[in-house]
């Protein structure tokens, strides 16, 4: 049973009956659900199929989803929660994340009617899983130079272009799509589309990439191959929208990874202290000796700090108010304390530490990519070096 080792009091917003219920619904689920799968998982380099379907039976996917679409018409209390509880629970390697946090957002706010009425009850139901093909061979944070273009043809456009390290990409079958309608424009020539993989033409997945860590969350290639779309696949009203609504869009993105940060903290820390207090050496248990009480003691007041800047953020992000560059520092700052502190928690383990049986190994590899995705932690200092 996992068991808090912060001290930090959870805000109101996490307070509220509706959002500890849902936590209570989560957390059951995933314990149920995903942790006694998650060594076939990671063989499998991805997850079953059918835990997308049972997840929207017990109704968790895209808690944000207004009640219209056929969501819970939830807010960033319900995903927040939802985070914390898959890196507490260590149900970590389903992309879900993605799929209720960053996806659904992309349509609830920019979607048509018709759109939002088509798209969002199958991703609450888990029939529709959702990517977004951002990334390129060439391109990782410079969206300026995407090369995947998207030309006019007919009452449609066809896409041509390649895409990489795209979570879900195994499995996805609703993609959003960032390609290039007008490539003299620069970031006024980036627009999105929503795309049914099971619709269109054209649309190959490549090979599921052989992550260092992450295993189970199937990150592949996608390839589109003169893929035509109609135009009602556009989001927003008009072409060269997409770089201001991945902008828009991103501060949520990377406080996403910083609250994930936190929970993977909270339970390493949670390892590492019931392992020191069994474990001994030299006649006593290892919890006892100075160097593991000051380790363990700088690793807690990092993840206190990291707790209550995320707090902070969060409740920035439900008025309105939260900054990209504040949300960049959220994203950096948190992810390297995460790396710190699980490393600490590796070395108290020993030997065992590097084990891949231990939880505190697995959690070890999963970390690193924090640093990485979603905005290299350069990028981020890059943004808040640009408000000094």
């Amino acid at each position: 049973m996992f068991q808090d080792p912060l001290n930090v009091p959870r805000p109101d917003f996490l307070e509220r009956e509706d959002v500890r219920i849902f936590e209570d619904a989560v957390r059951g689920f995933m314990a149920r659900e995903c942790v006694p799968n998650a060594e076939a998982w990671e063989k499998a380099g991805m997850v079953d199929r059918e835990i997308w379907t049972k997840a929207g039976e017990a109704g968790i996917l895209c808690p944000s989803v207004p009640e219209e679409y056929g969501g819970a018409g939830g807010d960033w209390g319900h995903e927040y929660v939802f985070h914390t509880a898959g890196a507490e629970v260590g149900a970590s390697g389903w992309g879900v994340g993605l799929h209720n946090s960053i996806i659904a957002p992309y349509v609830i706010h920019y979607g048509s009617h018709e759109q939002k009425a088509s798209i969002l009850p199958r991703m609450v139901s888990g029939e529709l899983i959702g990517a977004i093909a951002m990334s390129e061979p060439g391109t990782g944070s410079d969206l300026q130079n995407v090369k995947t273009t998207a030309v006019k043809d007919g009452n449609g456009y066809r896409i041509n272009g390649s895409k990489t390290f795209i979570t879900n990409g195994g499995s996805a079958n609703f993609v959003i799509v960032v390609a290039k309608t007008d490539p003299s424009k620069g970031f006024d020539g980036v627009s999105l589309f929503l795309v049914e993989t099971d619709k269109v033409e054209g649309f190959k997945r490549g090979r599921l990439l052989d992550k260092v860590g992450m295993k189970a969350q199937d990150t592949a290639e996608l390839f589109f191959e003169d893929m035509w779309v109609p135009a009602d696949a556009l989001l927003g009203p008009e072409e060269g929208q997409g770089f201001i609504q991945l902008m828009q869009q991103l501060p949520q993105e990377r406080l996403q990874i910083a609250v994930q940060g936190v929970g993977a903290m909270k339970r390493a820390l949670h390892e590492t202290i019931n392992y020191v207090k069994e474990r001994e050496a030299f006649g006593r248990p290892v919890l006892k000796f100075q160097n593991t009480q000051f380790k363990l003691a700088e690793c807690k007041t990092k993840a206190t700090l990291a707790e209550v800047f995320v707090h902070h953020c969060s409740e920035r992000l439900m008025k309105g108010e939260l900054d990209a560059a504040t949300a960049s520092m959220a994203k950096y700052w948190v992810s390297d304390a995460q790396n710190e502190v699980i490393d600490e928690c590796v070395q108290l383990h020993g030997g065992y530490g590097y084990m891949n049986e231990y939880p505190i190994a697995r959690m070890w590899r999963d970390s690193r990519v924090q640093r990485i995705y979603g905005g290299t932690n350069e990028i981020m200092k890059l943004l808040i070096a640009r408000t000094l």
